[in-house]
């Protein structure tokens, strides 16, 4: 692969998301030390990265629709919340299932 494509998963990912994955894995995954590295603590270290791992897996999960993947984005970053995501993707469907028929 070329530096030059990124593949989806990691285009959709803010600076901030490059960082913390490259300090992870040059602390060879060691949640420990990337808390100490940012003078927080580990629960905090744990939640950014099972907020990474959710970005990441939105983007996997839905590139084949990119409306329910910006709503789950806007949710995981915490600007949208997760029971009005939960309606707007529920609306969505139905009104695609009464599009098809």
């Amino acid at each position: 692969m070329s530096a030059t494509v990124l593949p989806d998963w990691m285009a959709n990912l803010e600076d901030e998301d490059i960082i913390f994955i490259k300090k992870f894995l040059l602390a060879s995954g060691s949640l420990k030390e990337i808390a100490h590295q940012y003078g927080v603590t580990y629960p905090t270290v744990r939640l950014r990265l099972d907020r990474l791992i959710a970005k990441i897996q939105i983007s996997e999960d839905n590139a084949n629709e990119p409306y329910i993947a910006l709503i789950k984005r806007l949710a995981v970053n915490d600007r949208l919340d997760f029971d009005t995501a939960k309606v707007l993707i529920s609306e969505y469907k139905k009104m695609c299932e009464g599009a098809k028929k």
